[in-house]
C-alpha cells in the first residue's frame, strides 16, 4: 500500500492508498485545498477542523446537486425514450390502418 503527503491549507498529511492511485489522490487533495483556500479567503482562518468540515459541506452540496441534474437527465432520457417509442406506436398503427383499408378496398367490390 502506497502512501502520500498531501498539503491542505498548509499542513502536511500523510495518507495510505492504493498503489497507483498516488496521483489521483493528489489530484483530490489539491481540489479540496482550493476549497479550503476560498473559504479562509471569505471567512479567514477558523481553525483547520472548521474549515474542513464547511469545505466537506460545499463538496458535498457540489456532488448533491451533480446527481441530482444527473438524475435528472436520465428522467429525460427516459421521457424522450416514451415519447420516441410513442410516435413510433403511432406511424405503425398509422401504417396498419392504411393496409387494413387497402385491403378492405379490395374486398368491397367482390
Amino acid at each position: 500500500m502506497a502512501q502520500v503527503d498531501v498539503a491542505i491549507n498548509g499542513k502536511s498529511y500523510r495518507i495510505a492508498c492504493d498503489d497507483g492511485q498516488e496521483d489521483h489522490l493528489l489530484q483530490l487533495a489539491a481540489f479540496v485545498d482550493q476549497r479550503v483556500q476560498e473559504l479562509v479567503a471569505s471567512v479567514g482562518q477558523i481553525g483547520d477542523a472548521r474549515l474542513l468540515v464547511m469545505a466537506s459541506l460545499l463538496i458535498s452540496d457540489e456532488l448533491s446537486e451533480t446527481f441530482s441534474k444527473l438524475n435528472g437527465a436520465d428522467d429525460n432520457n427516459a421521457e424522450e425514450a416514451a415519447a420516441a417509442a410513442e410516435q413510433a406506436m403511432a406511424q405503425t398503427t398509422d401504417a396498419l390502418a392504411k393496409r387494413i383499408e387497402l385491403i378492405a378496398e379490395k374486398l368491397e367490390p367482390a
